[in-house]
């Protein structure tokens, strides 16, 4: 986004340049082989281990934990791409907090889990920094499967039906493979290129073809791809953007969320990239919290998150709102925008303080401003472009249908995390695999 005459507030080059390598580093440093094997000798080893029924890819933690603590990460490396072939991000990005360290039985008797999280990265970090792939394909079946999207679900369905001998044809919208893990997430969880290395290190199992710049329903159709291929998987994601609904969100300096931190993490030099003075981030999710953080990091004075409801209906953790909160962002909870106010830029943001009645959410009259030369908008992504004669359901797909499975984002169930959707683009493969086999 250039610096135009409308916005004057947002400029590039805010900080040192020193500062940007800094604040864009890695936000959690990876452990070393002294610190994995102590933090692994925590770890209980549960016989019928709540973290494993916590896990949505079922890993196996107690035992890629154990592999650790004997010397053998490479083992445990195997052990996790085992369910979850997409490890090594979702160790940097899942909120294990919520999920295998808050089900963790230390978490419940001390306080403080076994670093599960940590733990799994040191693990496929040292294998595929070995160039261990420790997969390998089937036998030709001469089954051939598309699949729609090359995001988490979409990579991960593709993996295991190569890996079944089938051959995959990936089509993809955007420029790279990777989905939200490449465009969609705080450049500071997944730094020096990981995503792209990790979709690389992937398709070494052979079999699989990616073509980006597809687009279903520009470039190709739904019933074309059903008739040139023996199954379609769709893991198309949720590209639109809900609205504000707010007078004046189509002034200048107001933009979606998702695109802002997509073009972050496109940019090599971050002291090119503009950044308002004063930043608003309307929305309480982790989307919302990625912004703000890396709008602060980036050199702006003031950024502050606005949520309509309390704080314990934001669906970003209370791990990442204490981050956003120690990296000097301000949270207000309980208030809805009302007006983008400026003169042909964004220059404040009204809101109206919210109340819980019986017929939902309501604005009232007491309402308070904050000054905003860019404003991000945050409050969730809807489905986009979903094809003809398939059904919908609470705004998502719902599958299988005919020759068609569908996961990720973009289906019915489940939660929008990236390992929610390795999982169900995996156990979609199987079925598909289990359909192509006649069983």
């Amino acid at each position: 986004m250039s610096n135009s005459p409308l916005t004057p507030g947002i400029v590039a080059g805010r900080l040192p340049a020193e500062a940007y390598v800094h604040n864009f580093g890695d936000h959690e440093p990876p452990l070393d082989r002294h610190e994995a094997r102590v933090a692994a000798d925590r770890c209980y080893f549960c016989h019928d281990a709540p973290c494993i029924t916590a896990c949505p890819t079922s890993i196996d933690i107690p035992l890629f934990i154990r592999q650790i603590a004997t010397g053998t990460p490479e083992a445990a490396a195997t052990t996790i791409w085992s369910q979850n072939i997409l490890g090594g991000i979702c160790a940097r990005v899942c909120p294990t907090e919520t999920l295998c360290e808050e089900a963790c039985v230390r978490e419940a008797a001390e306080g403080k889990p076994v670093e599960i999280g940590r733990l799994q990265r040191y693990a496929t970090d040292v294998a595929m920094a070995k160039g261990m792939h420790p997969f390998s394909r089937d036998a030709s079946t001469g089954k051939r499967v598309a699949v729609v999207g090359a995001g988490p679900a979409g990579l991960a369905c593709a993996h295991r039906l190569a890996m079944h001998g089938h051959d995959v044809v990936i089509f993809e919208r955007r420029a790279k493979a990777g989905g939200l893990n490449e465009y969609g997430i705080a450049s500071y969880k997944a730094t020096g290129g990981f995503a792209q290395k990790e979709v690389d290190w992937l398709l070494q199992i052979g079999g699989i073809e990616i073509r980006t710049g597809v687009e279903l329903g520009r470039d190709i159709s739904l019933d074309q791809l059903q008739a040139d291929y023996d199954a379609v998987f769709l893991g198309i994601g949720l590209a639109g953007v809900n609205a504000l609904r707010a007078v004046g969100e189509d002034l200048a300096g107001v933009r979606d969320a998702v695109d802002f931190i997509a073009e972050l993490r496109q940019t090599e030099d971050l002291s090119r990239l503009p950044v308002g003075r004063d930043v608003v981030v309307i929305g309480g999710g982790m989307t919302a919290v990625d912004a703000a953080v890396q709008s602060k990091l980036l050199g702006a004075e003031n950024v502050t998150i606005v949520y309509r409801r309390g704080q314990e209906k934001m669906s970003a953790s209370g791990y990442e709102q204490d981050h956003a909160a120690q990296a000097g962002v301000r949270i207000i909870h309980n208030a809805a925008p009302v007006r983008v106010l400026g003169n042909g830029s964004a220059e404040a943001v009204e809101f109206a303080y919210t109340l819980e009645g019986p017929n939902g959410l309501v604005l009232s009259e007491e309402t308070f401003t904050l000054k905003a030369d860019q404003v991000f908008k945050a409050i969730g992504q809807t489905l986009k472009g979903a094809p003809e004669g398939l059904p919908v359901t609470g705004g998502k797909i719902a599958g299988p249908s005919g020759k068609v499975w569908v996961g990720g984002d973009c289906a019915a169930g489940g939660e929008d995390l990236t390992v929610t959707a390795v999982a169900e683009g995996r156990d979609a493969a199987e079925a598909i695999h289990a359909a192509l086999a006649g069983q």
